[in-house]
């Protein structure tokens, strides 16, 4: 374990954040990860780098929102703060105690911390789009996300490093050859203008082509990564789509959701489990558009762990996300919410481009 939290440190550091001489990092994680925090902070010392770290304790965000005052629930770290607007690198281990924690909170309490953050989140998005500060997510295997995954804890950090390509003798490498393959697949992508997602449940179209741009998602803003992502011109989307794999968002699981879309705007939503949580969710502004449109195309994820950050980059899936969008894509659409939404392509799945089929049955047909 020591060996491969090494690796992991060496492949955040020096690849996805690209850690310099001078550079600030500002880490964020749970006391779980102390040992993979520790390494990551030996690295970055090492890159020359000076590092501020934030670890949250268990049940943290459930005792402010239960019985914090408005007074508690309206302050934000300074330390958060000044990472947001002046700090070079940013990386967030996961490395939850308790999915499920403050899935009870009261929503008026959430919405009040939801607003006290959303200049900084603001902040984020627009310094991450210009790489003015640059950023990873990554996992720290914990008890919690293997028992949603469905593993033991051993299983979980086999898939977790697996994933991240751990493995491999030279992970920075691997990842490199990663970003070369994807390339190809974003430069069709670009060359287009409108893509067709088609499968069963599946009939939507969406214009990314000139105003907008795809981008290769090759593990540098995170670790795993593997897929390829826009933001769609917000009213070109058009058609209904189903999603096969459950929806997740913050603790909620909604089950065969199917979105209906005329001219970018969500009309219509149905479910078999979780509708009322879409209904509350669409009531949010900015959540009736969609923010992303991406395919995932890391076919070491072989599975579902309930867990976005792996479960999006699963190979031979698409994914739409509603709400915010993404400001590096040319997207516009803003909001508190991004709520990335995933469907199975392996059986029958089809892509168009311009009309031209460029991806059959969960793979690229070209390049």
């Amino acid at each position: 374990m020591a060996e491969m939290l090494q690796k992991y440190a060496r492949l955040l550091v020096e690849y996805c954040l690209s850690t310099q001489p001078g550079d600030q990092m500002f880490i964020r994680s749970t006391t779980l990860a102390e040992p993979l925090v520790r390494e990551v902070y030996r690295a970055a010392l090492h890159a020359g780098a000076a590092v501020e770290v934030d670890l949250s304790f268990r049940e943290q965000g459930r005792l402010l929102l239960a019985e914090g005052s408005d007074f508690a629930l309206q302050q934000v770290s300074p330390l958060y703060k000044e990472a947001m607007a002046s700090f070079d690198t940013y990386l967030n281990i996961m490395a939850p105690f308790n999915l499920r924690e403050d899935q009870g909170a009261d929503p008026e309490k959430r919405k009040v911390r939801q607003q006290a953050h959303a200049p900084y989140q603001k902040l984020y998005f627009e310094r991450t789009a210009t790489l003015d500060m640059r950023r990873s997510l990554c996992q720290y295997p914990t008890l919690a996300n293997a028992q949603e995954a469905g593993m033991s804890l051993e299983e979980y950090e086999h898939f977790v490093f697996n994933a991240c390509r751990l493995y491999d003798e030279d992970p920075v490498q691997s990842w490199m050859q990663v970003r070369e393959a994807q390339q190809g697949i974003v430069d069709l992508l670009n060359s287009r203008e409108e893509i067709h997602y088609k499968g069963d449940g599946i009939d939507i179209k969406f214009r990314a082509g000139h105003t907008r741009k795809w981008i290769n998602s090759d593990g540098r803003t995170n670790m795993p990564s593997g897929e390829v992502y826009t933001s769609p011109v917000e009213d070109s989307v058009n058609g209904v789509i189903r999603f096969s794999y459950p929806a997740l968002y913050m603790g909620h699981e909604v089950e065969n959701a199917t979105l209906y879309v005329k001219d970018g705007y969500i009309e219509k939503w149905e479910a078999t489990r979780g509708k009322a949580f879409l209904d509350q969710i669409f009531q949010i502004p900015g959540t009736r558009r969609f923010g992303e449109a991406a395919i995932g195309t890391n076919y070491q994820i072989d599975r579902m762990t309930k867990n976005i950050l792996f479960d999006e980059k699963i190979g031979g899936t698409v994914h739409m996300a509603i709400g915010q969008s993404y400001l590096q894509a040319g997207g516009k659409n803003e909001s508190a919410v991004h709520w990335d939404m995933i469907t199975d392509m392996t059986q029958g799945g089809e892509i168009y481009a311009d009309g031209e089929k460029i991806y059959e049955n969960g793979r690229f047909l070209t390049p």
